[in-house]
């Protein structure tokens, strides 16, 4: 919501102080470095205020998930932020907590598209058809997990190996 600067008892004029309200939409994405750069990058154009909607994915955690994040994010340095989970369908989630007169634009936050499934449904483009507000869309990578196992040992056929490998495969 766009708040006038109390020192100037609300009048309107060059010394009126506007603070934005951005919903960020974020999941797995929300303590990615790149959602955290976009929104440092938003403070710095001007006063805002960042709400986080996480929506809820079935885990039981996602209380103290939306916790860390906002965590994380205060120590990247964005204090003003705040932030509640939701459904877990993102667009109902978005739609349930959208106000035209609290927020002023959207972020959302996702996995590159062929692993996320926020992009299999188009949410950055729908939200903005949805709310008529501008919406950045933020590509995050997910957290590096390392998993490595010795692939399998496989018979030796010498030169007939390649036939041996189109044989041996499961239909």
């Amino acid at each position: 919501m766009k708040r006038a600067c109390p020192a100037t008892g609300g009048r309107l004029g060059s010394a009126v102080a506007w603070e934005f309200n951005v919903l960020v939409v974020a999941n797995l994405t929300a303590t990615s470095e790149e959602l955290l750069a976009a929104l440092r990058d938003r403070a710095e154009r001007g006063a805002c205020r960042f709400t986080l909607l996480m929506p809820r994915d079935g885990a039981p955690d996602s209380d103290a998930r939306l916790q860390r994040a906002l965590e994380a994010w205060r120590a990247a340095g964005l204090d003003n932020a705040s932030g509640r989970t939701g459904d877990s369908d993102p667009i109902v989630a978005t739609m349930e907590a959208w106000d035209p007169m609290q927020f002023d634009e959207i972020v959302v936050s996702t996995l590159p598209t062929g692993s996320s499934r926020w992009m299999g449904i188009d949410l950055p483009r729908r939200l903005a058809k949805l709310t008529s507000v501008p919406v950045q869309h933020v590509v995050s990578q997910p957290a590096a997990e390392l998993h490595w196992e010795r692939p399998a040992e496989h018979e030796r056929y010498g030169l007939l190996s390649p036939l041996a490998a189109a044989l041996n495969r499961k239909a």
